[in-house]
Parts: structure tokens; sequence; C-alpha cells
């Protein structure tokens, strides 16, 4: 894994603890609301790479908080990616034989 992937990973590990404290809520019982075992849950705080994605996902929905998770890489608002493609748009646009002005 790239290490920005790590970092990033090994961050949300650290707020996912953070949060967890903040509601006074212990690791067995997030593990417990997760369906995950206690040691998944430590794993996870520690930033372990290995944790299954929707064992993160579990516990962002129970802090309330997975829109973030929907929104992390919003398409319509993908700058580098619309860039891309506008890229690969045609220089000219040609009307097919027929007359068709193509406006609205």
């Amino acid at each position: 894994m790239p290490l920005p992937g790590e970092r990033a990973i090994r961050k949300l590990g650290n707020d996912i603890s953070w949060a967890r404290g903040r509601r006074h809520i212990s690791q067995a019982s997030l593990a417990e609301r997760m369906g995950a075992s206690l040691s998944t849950v430590r794993r996870m705080e520690k930033g372990d790479v290995k944790v299954p994605i929707h064992f993160l996902a579990r516990a962002l929905h129970g802090f309330g908080v997975i829109r973030a998770l929907e929104h992390l890489l919003d398409t319509p608002n993908d700058e580098i990616g619309l860039t891309l493609m506008d890229k690969h748009l045609p220089k000219r646009v040609r009307s097919k034989s027929g007359g068709s002005s193509g406006a609205l």
C-alpha cells in the first residue's frame, strides 16, 4: 500500500478511536454494534490496512457519519475526472446532413 494510503487509514482509525471515546462507547460495545470482534475494533483503531472496509463503514454508520463515506469520491465533483473527460471532447461538432441545427 502506498504511504499516503497507510497514513489516511491510520488517521481514520485514530479518528474512530476519538469518536468512540467522545461518545463514551467501549471497544467491546462498538464491536458488538458492528458485528465484529474486539480484536477487529482494536486493529481498526490502530489503522490496520487489512481491516475490511465494511467494518469501517459499520463504525461510521454507528457514529451517524456514513454520509462522509458516500461522498469520498463524489463523481459530480470529481474535478480531475471531469477535466480528463473534457480533454477528450471533440474540438468541433459537425451537423449531420439533414439540416438539423442541433438547437434545443
